[in-house]
């Protein structure tokens, strides 16, 4: 069960990894860059949890929890003016 979990936190982290790439692609913002090098080394970090969390169940997830927090990505320029819930979550930019 807690390696489902940390797969599935593996599985959102790059999530919104690909789409800040497809942000950053669009608009060439460096916050979205900062985010996508962010979001490759906590996606590792998580991924390295996963593996341990087959030995030690509360050391895996507590790596997993470290790079969760090690994945904020701090403010943004805004890129998104009347774009809906969706297109937002795809990545689709007004820019």
């Amino acid at each position: 069960m807690y390696v489902y979990i940390a797969m599935l936190a593996y599985v959102v982290v790059l999530f919104l990894t690909l789409r800040d790439i497809r942000i950053y692609k669009r608009t060439r913002l460096g916050s979205y860059r900062k985010g996508v090098i962010k979001g490759i080394l906590a996606s590792t970090l998580i991924l390295l949890g996963i593996f341990i969390a087959y030995l030690n169940p509360n050391i895996g997830l507590l790596i997993v929890l470290i790079a969760l927090f090690f994945n904020q990505k701090g403010t943004r320029e805004p890129v998104f003016k009347d774009a809906k819930a969706i297109d937002r979550l795809l990545g689709k930019t007004d820019i």
